[in-house]
């Protein structure tokens, strides 16, 4: 009986698999070594990590309008006085793709609360600072209290929440792997190397195609790929891995549009098992590159899945960021902020000459230039551009 490509193709992932299942589970509850001191997880779920209650206590005020009821506010319908396109529905395109940081016209509610998920990434604990899920205090979050009272972003059932989680594991381009090296332990290790990098290759699922599944294995992207890799360095303690910061460009595609984010200081709080990795990666996310993505994947019409007004997200995010102080005018450019991250544990194939001299000779951790395409400056004495 002859084979078809696909048929051995498939039987090689099988084999491969069940290998590094087999590697996965010698590494056994006691913190083993893993096989060859490395192992390495790809992204299966990431979101923002926020502090979502059925009780709303963090949202005493309710939730926040999307930009349909936005217009309905602002525009009212007066018998007798037609709205003019130009003064209405121009003026909100425009409002929304090129933001300005005058006050809103219409109130925004903010996330309150004492406690959000979260690093504390300055080492300070300030009044203005949460106190994590687990009691740990200065955390730094204040994307929590942009999104935190938007439907489209709460957990558990947020629209775009679930679109962008659902996204991770089905487009390729947000291959996003983090493989530690130098492993001693995975309960406790002083000292391990972490790299991160874009993946070539689909995740392992299960029959359903939902659930990713470890032991699949992972081709590392220097084709395309180069400007995401980083190396940091981390530590294990009771199972926990914590690195240093890094300044982070990774990608992120929803519904078939590539954009990438970017997050000064970046640092990974992953609890890690044979099988996955599951935790916080928390930074300073770049305001300008994030709304670039949200303008691209999220129209008006998504937005108002969840009630989501882009344009009075962008003045909250500008009013409240924290970090990365503009040359020219001294104002924030970045958001404390955390993803909340799952992985699953994967077999990265040994780099090939061509892809080792491409690690070698990417130089990542440079001045972060902005977007690919700057957008205009952004009017701040009027709310109509």
């Amino acid at each position: 009986m002859r084979t078809s490509v696909s048929d051995r193709t498939t039987g090689r992932q099988f084999l491969l698999t069940a290998a590094a299942l087999l590697a996965a589970g010698a590494c056994a509850a006691d913190g083993a070594a893993p096989e060859g001191r490395a192992i390495a997880y790809v992204i299966t779920n990431l979101s923002w990590a926020l502090h979502s209650t059925p009780e709303m206590t963090e949202c005493p005020q309710g939730l926040n309008d999307g930009v349909r009821e936005q217009f309905k506010r602002l525009y009212p319908e007066v018998p007798g006085q037609p709205r003019e396109f130009a003064d209405t529905q121009l003026r909100r395109q425009i409002e929304s793709y090129h933001p300005s940081t005058a006050p809103d016209e219409l109130p925004f509610l903010e996330g309150e609360g004492p406690v959000a998920p979260g690093l504390d990434l300055d080492g300070v604990a300030e009044p203005e600072d949460f106190t994590g899920p687990d009691g740990a205090r200065g955390i730094d979050n204040q994307m929590h209290r942009v999104l935190g009272c938007i439907a489209n972003y709460r957990a558990p059932d947020g629209p775009i929440r679930f679109f962008e989680d659902e996204m991770i594991l089905r487009e390729d381009y947000n291959r996003i792997i983090v493989q530690l090296e130098g492993v001693d332990s995975l309960s406790d290790d002083a000292d391990v190397e972490v790299m991160i990098f874009r993946g070539r290759d689909k995740v392992l699922v299960d029959a359903g195609g939902l659930k990713a599944l470890p032991g699949g294995t992972q081709r590392i992207d220097t084709r395309w790929g180069t400007r995401y890799i980083r190396h940091t360095r981390g530590r294990i303690e009771r199972g926990v891995l914590t690195t240093g910061p890094v300044d982070l460009l990774y990608p992120w595609d929803a519904f078939y549009m590539p954009t990438d984010q970017f997050m000064w200081g970046a640092r990974l709080h992953l609890a890690l098992t044979p099988e996955g990795a599951e935790g916080l990666i928390a930074g300073y996310t770049d305001i300008e590159t994030w709304y670039l993505h949200m303008l691209r994947n999220w129209s008006a019409h998504y937005q108002s899945y969840g009630k989501s007004s882009g344009s009075s997200i962008y003045k909250a995010m500008r009013r409240l960021a924290d970090a990365q102080p503009d040359p020219g005018t001294g104002a924030n450019r970045a958001i404390s902020s955390a993803l909340a991250a799952k992985f699953t544990q994967v077999r990265v194939l040994p780099f090939t000459a061509t892809e080792q001299a491409a690690i070698a000779a990417a130089t990542p951790g440079g001045p972060y230039r902005g977007m690919p395409v700057r957008r205009p400056a952004a009017v701040a004495s009027s709310g109509n551009p």
